[in-house]
């Protein structure tokens, strides 16, 4: 059952309901405000944060509302405004917060997110709280959004709401940030409710995470729990006729989230918060070193490995307790969870403990503190701090690490940084450790207590000058601008999509039984072929495919035929293919999957002919450069690298080794001729490389995967051949998974009024109209079509 149409209500009124005002719509669980109530009226106050510091610009200029609950269970409050901002409230009762906030989002999905640390608990009445809940959030974006509004929803408690809002409001366009990590698809299965979860999520046309390991996760546990394929980071999700949907292409990929560093370098040398930060030094009594841990008070921060490590480096004598000093600041959280009363009660035993062994008069090793500060006090703290200590078992982001880097105008100070936070893949420079390894987090905080000034500075001031580049202001205008992008391809891709014909299984055809009679009519045809399986069968080394005899006789005898092109469309090389293919010499090619393109066959002159220069301009969609950008480079070298890497650790048992092709703008890994055990390792490795190097596009065929640097597809290249060659008509044959989107692309062109014909080669599944068994089969068919047209034209 699909999330949209899950625990139906009864009498739930189907009629979209009619849109709002809002052209910017924010949803997340709670509102960015908070309750005043010290006065003799209360007050809403703006909550700090960097979500509201990213977004609020952005509401104010945007016409823009915020959806959320305002921190207050079973008050009906009407929607206000706050420092410029639309605040839309959404009541829940108090067995709502119960069931679907401290239950489902935080005792069920919280855990299983974070690697169940602690075990997930899964209650049927806690989901079905989720639900309504979710759907409730759903139905104030349709009321509120103004047609064709931009709608942004974030975090794990509401992961129903994107397909809940497609269902109403198909005209918006949708985004979903995730702020917590996405765990493997090993873990994930492990929810009763994990198809609904998927399909609440796959609603949006931008689904963000932190890293890109958990955008992979993302995208596994899709192919692997829904059967839906993907390409690189885009996931083709079929209609739901049951949800009221139609078909669409989701994008799921990383977006690290950052801090508002400008202001808080600012704040951190405000006078005031210089002179506050030695008050603070003082009142510990003026310790040498003074390490900090800020967190919430919450399993996964590795709090309970901290003090640990802390009271074991005090006893093994390489910390003094009279030099150095801990404060641990530890905000409350959740605290009618069990399992937050128990971490509670096991860290303050620990600082209890530790104190009670290690204190003297006018000594105490570690100040706790069990409630939050203001920002200004923190900001104090991070600069009157030597060291912070991050050590989260498990943690999306972690923007305390980022708030000490921010807060170091001066380039001092160290950060010991766990490498299970999101935030190691930004502050590489921090002292990186794996808090589940006691002694090592000890010799590293030790590292850092005793680093270098010099040291110190150089790793600081790379820390810092990333994360100027990369604020929080950066990653909202990323994520918006990626959105507006799909939106702005949404046309053209529902054209594709919406009116495409599905994967389905289809019977051969014998060659004679192909009607062909359209395409031999047609006033200018295109005959676009994929080169290997369609007319040259696969070899296992591809350096030694040819076109069958009488392929290459039949393509020769099309293409000295009037009005009509032959085409090549492959994933190899232009100049691969072309020396391959022995082509006729009018024949136009694409190349690189859609990247390179050469159409100097054709007869035309001047600046239209031919367009591989690599000086030619990408803004142009009929003009590929096959020449990588800077970016592009370095990506198609981190590639190389790992096929060295990926060779090195290949299992001795198996026979046939990895093989890697070269292209311009991609590189494509060969398996073909491997053994099953050895294509299993190679496969897991390369899906894990594709996690890794942000900005691939990833193409699964016949016994390869193939990495490219940008995203054209067969289907793109498909699209540029027909209009560049001006055909009335165009029939396609290929035999990949690679092909599939070119059969799409091809069926939306006929929607549109275009004569065509798809033709698959081979098994699975396809969107192709009609199945051959064989590259000979292909071939006949291929001199069938030369010799009608021949005669259509009386050249017999």
């Amino acid at each position: 059952m699909t999330a949209a149409a899950a625990d139906k209500e009864p009498n739930q009124n189907p009629v979209r309901p009619p849109s709002g005002g809002a052209d910017f719509v924010v949803v997340a669980n709670r509102l960015p405000v908070d309750r005043d109530t010290s006065g003799d009226t209360p007050q809403w106050t703006t909550s700090p944060g960097g979500l509201v510091t990213a977004l609020a610009p952005v509401m104010r200029e945007n016409s823009g509302a915020w959806i959320g609950w305002a921190g207050v269970p079973d008050e009906e409050i009407a929607p206000f405004d706050v420092d410029g901002m639309h605040l839309v409230p959404v009541t829940l009762s108090a067995q709502e917060i119960i069931n679907y906030y401290e239950g489902f989002s935080n005792a069920t999905l919280w855990p299983l997110y974070h690697d169940v640390i602690v075990p997930p608990e899964f209650h049927r009445a806690w989901w079905e709280s989720y639900v309504h809940v979710n759907r409730r959030f759903a139905q104030a974006v349709a009321l509120e959004a103004a047609a064709g509004a931009t709608v942004w929803i974030h975090d794990y408690q509401l992961q129903l709401v994107p397909a809940l809002v497609r269902a109403l409001r198909p005209d918006v366009s949708i985004g979903f940030f995730n702020h917590i990590p996405f765990p493997s698809v090993e873990l994930f299965a492990q929810l009763p409710w994990r198809a609904q979860i998927l399909t609440g999520l796959l609603g949006a046309d931008l689904i963000g995470f932190q890293r890109p390991a958990d955008a992979a996760n993302f995208r596994r546990a899709a192919r692997a729990l829904l059967s839906v394929t993907s390409r690189g980071n885009r996931i083709s999700v079929p209609a739901d006729s049951e949800a009221g949907t139609e078909a669409h292409v989701a994008e799921a990929r990383a977006f690290p989230i950052s801090v508002d560093t400008s202001a808080l370098d600012a704040q951190a040398r405000e006078p005031e918060i210089i002179a506050r930060a030695a008050e603070i030094r003082e009142e510990l009594g003026d310790p040498e070193l003074l390490l900090l841990g800020v967190d919430r008070m919450d399993y996964t921060k590795g709090i309970r490995h901290r003090l640990k490590a802390f009271g074991e480096l005090l006893a093994d004598g390489l910390l003094d307790p009279e030099k150095v000093t801990l404060v641990q600041i530890a905000t409350p959280s959740r605290e009618r969870i069990d399992q937050y009363q128990q971490i509670r009660s096991d860290v303050e035993l620990s600082v209890g403990r530790i104190n009670g062994e290690f204190s003297e008069v006018g000594i105490q090793p570690i100040h706790y503190f069990h409630h939050s500060y203001p920002r200004e006090e923190m900001t104090a703290l991070y600069r009157a701090a030597d060291v912070l200590l991050v050590t989260a078992l498990r943690d999306g982001m972690n923007l305390v690490a980022k708030e000490y880097v921010a807060c170091r105008p001066q380039e001092d100070g160290a950060l010991v940084l766990s490498e299970f936070a999101g935030a190691a893949d930004q502050l590489t420079q921090a002292v990186l450790v794996n808090p589940h390894n006691i002694d090592g987090l000890k010799a590293e905080i030790v590292r850092a207590v005793a680093m270098d000034p010099r040291e110190q500075r150089r790793r600081m001031r790379s820390m810092r000058r990333r994360l100027f580049r990369e604020d929080v202001q950066a990653w909202s205008q990323s994520f918006l601008s990626e959105l507006e992008a799909l939106d702005a391809d949404k046309d053209r891709t529902s054209a594709i999509t919406a009116d495409s014909v599905p994967a389905r299984a289809i019977p051969v055809s014998a060659p004679a039984e192909v009607d062909l009679t359209p395409l031999v009519q047609a006033d200018r045809l295109l005959v676009a072929l994929d080169f290997d399986g369609v007319i040259a069968p696969l070899q296992d080394d591809p350096s030694t495919s040819a076109p069958l005899p009488e392929s290459a006789a039949a393509v020769e005898a099309l293409a000295a035929l009037p009005d009509t092109v032959t085409g090549y469309i492959s994933g190899r090389n232009v100049s691969v293919l072309k020396q391959l293919s022995t082509a006729p010499g009018r024949a136009v090619f694409v190349g690189s999957h859609g990247v390179e393109v050469d159409f100097s066959g054709l007869d035309l002159t001047g600046a239209e002919n031919g367009t591989t220069d690599p000086a030619v301009d990408d803004s142009d969609p009929f003009r590929y450069s096959a020449a990588p950008t800077e970016v592009e480079q370095q990506r198609l070298e981190a590639l190389d690298l790992a096929f060295e890497r990926i060779l090195d650790a290949t299992p001795a048992e198996g026979h046939g080794e990895l093989r890697l092709e070269r292209k311009p703008l991609g590189r494509t890994f060969h398996t073909r001729g491997c053994s099953p055990n050895r294509v299993e390792f190679y496969t897991e490795e390369l899906h894990r490389l594709a996690a890794e190097i942000e900005g691939l596009r990833m193409i699964v065929g016949h016994a390869m995967i193939e990495f490219g640097v940008r995203m054209d597809t067969k289907g793109n290249g498909l699209d540029n051949m027909i209009d560049r060659v001006e055909a009335t008509a165009a029939l396609y044959i290929g035999d990949d998974t690679t092909d599939e989107d070119a059969f799409i692309h091809l069926h939306a062109r006929q929607s549109a009024g275009l004569t065509g014909l798809s033709i698959k080669v081979g098994p699975g599944d396809t969107a192709a109209e009609v199945r051959l068994d064989s590259p000979e089969a292909v071939a006949e068919v291929l001199a069938r079509l030369a010799a009608e047209r021949a005669a259509h034209h009386g050249l017999e």
